[in-house]
């Protein structure tokens, strides 16, 4: 997976333009197993869940690439070096926690790909909780945060990518990726459906508190971005 950051003056349409247009054509063009790509373009400009801190240039782009051996990933590399002002390269482990279908939030996927996904995403990217050890902390996130989650959040796709080691010089330490896929934009910006209300105040509340206490337990918040970005499938 990497992060792209890009010129801060393009806007969401030249954004899809270079990332979906230029770039996924380029490394489509490389016959990889499979890409996704995550924009920041026209349809994605909803608040994040959280703001991103003041002054701080923010990820626009994230390419995720299948490929035999990352040692091999040099093409991958000199195409996003063409495009981007600077870009986060990490090997990731995936973790398809629920698909699109798998619950009542969504039908299966019936789009092809290269078209994009009729759902906003959210993107969380965190660092480890330095009480964990790194097996207890994913355990922690893959046994206790994800469920959770799954039951008081309206997520349609929920894709878990644990950093297994940087793969650029300079890339910021996250330890996890999260991709998640939402029915619509009200689904994110309203807290009651954000977090299953179902129009009770009081059961509003005790989510929030829930999601809170969980995450807290092993996210230090500090070293959270999120993104609104949309989810282009470019290859399954």
């Amino acid at each position: 997976m990497y992060l792209c950051w890009l010129d801060d003056s393009l806007g969401p349409s030249q954004v899809r333009e270079l990332m979906i247009d230029s770039v996924g054509k380029k490394l489509l063009a490389l016959d990889p197993h499979a890409l996704v790509i995550d924009a920041d373009d026209e349809a994605s400009q909803i608040p994040p869940p959280s703001p991103q801190p003041e002054g701080e240039q923010p990820v626009r782009a994230i390419v995720s690439i299948w490929i035999d051996c990352y040692d091999r990933r040099a093409a991958v590399e000199n195409v996003l070096r063409d495009s981007c002002e600077r870009f986060a390269g990490y090997s990731v482990v995936e973790s398809l926690y629920r698909d699109y279908g798998g619950n009542q939030w969504s039908g299966p996927r019936d789009w092809p790909d290269g078209v994009r996904s009729p759902g906003p995403l959210t993107v969380a990217m965190f660092e480890q909780h330095k009480d964990f050890e790194f097996d207890a902390w994913v355990r922690y996130w893959h046994e206790q945060q994800s469920p959770m989650s799954e039951a008081i959040q309206p997520r349609t796709r929920y894709v878990r990518n644990a950093v297994f080691r940087a793969i650029t010089d300079d890339a910021p330490p996250y330890r996890a990726i999260v991709e998640e896929a939402w029915p619509s934009a009200v689904s994110i910006t309203d807290p009651m459906q954000f977090f299953c209300g179902e129009g009770d105040p009081a059961k509003l509340n005790a989510n929030i508190t829930t999601m809170v206490n969980t995450t807290m337990a092993f996210i230090p918040y500090e070293t959270m971005r999120n993104l609104t970005l949309s989810e282009w499938i470019l290859r399954s």
